[in-house]
């Protein structure tokens, strides 16, 4: 037996192997992020049945590609662990919502919330845990920090808010819960799917010192 092979001398983790593996995650969720904020941008539709639909088809596909992504990428059991969760939760929640498409505003609160108040803690915790050790503890903790904060405004704006446009601009209609809400979602998409694009080629970009490291896809070292 050669000594190489009980060799379990401990490796430093290194960003750029990390970047090197991970870097098409965040570009990949992106992609259903970007395209909720454009649909919900260019949709003169704001009702909770075009919320509901916009919500559940971008939290389906988005959930699908983290789950499957994560499963390939992350070599840190718990780290997997919590993403593939994350991503079957958004999946489960797309779902739900494709299937509610006709129950009004309280439907859009309850699964919106849900989903955010969920696979926001779950991805804070992600980062939470991996601060320090991991070059994408960062991307994780304000992903998860953003989701719940869409959570904290999709439960505080009241259900029968109603407000009349008008004032210098002399815009005639009506400001409803419903349109705010969609809104805000389409606005969450936009932030998160920039930062996400950003994130993804910030780590692709990222210096490659080593061919080999020892690491795994998260910064977790490997014996």
């Amino acid at each position: 037996m050669s000594a190489a092979r009980y060799d379990r001398t401990p490796v430093v983790d290194d960003p750029a192997a990390t970047a090197h593996r991970y870097w098409p995650v965040p570009l990949l969720r992106a992609v259903p992020a970007v395209v909720l904020a454009l649909v919900v941008t260019f949709s003169a539709d704001h009702s909770p049945r075009f919320g509901l639909l916009a919500f559940g088809a971008a939290v389906l596909a988005g959930g699908a590609l983290l789950a499957a992504a994560t499963a390939r990428r992350l070599g840190d059991p718990s780290s997997r662990t919590l993403g593939i969760v994350q991503g079957v939760v958004g999946v489960v929640a797309g779902v739900t919502a494709l299937l509610l498409l006709d129950g009004g505003l309280p439907a859009f609160v309850a699964v919106v919330s849900s989903w955010a108040l969920v696979t926001g803690a779950l991805e804070l915790v992600t980062g939470l845990r991996r601060r320090r050790r991991s070059p994408l503890s960062r991307d994780w903790t304000t992903v998860g920090a953003l989701t719940l904060v869409l959570a904290l405004v999709v439960l505080v704006v009241p259900p029968d808010y109603s407000a009349q446009l008008g004032g210098i601009e002399q815009v005639s209609g009506e400001l409803t819960a419903s349109i705010v809400l969609v809104g805000v979602l389409g606005a969450y998409g936009a932030l998160v799917g920039v930062f996400l694009v950003i994130a993804g080629l910030t780590l692709r970009w990222q210096p490659s010192t080593t061919a080999t490291t020892g690491t795994t896809a998260d910064g977790a070292a490997t014996p």
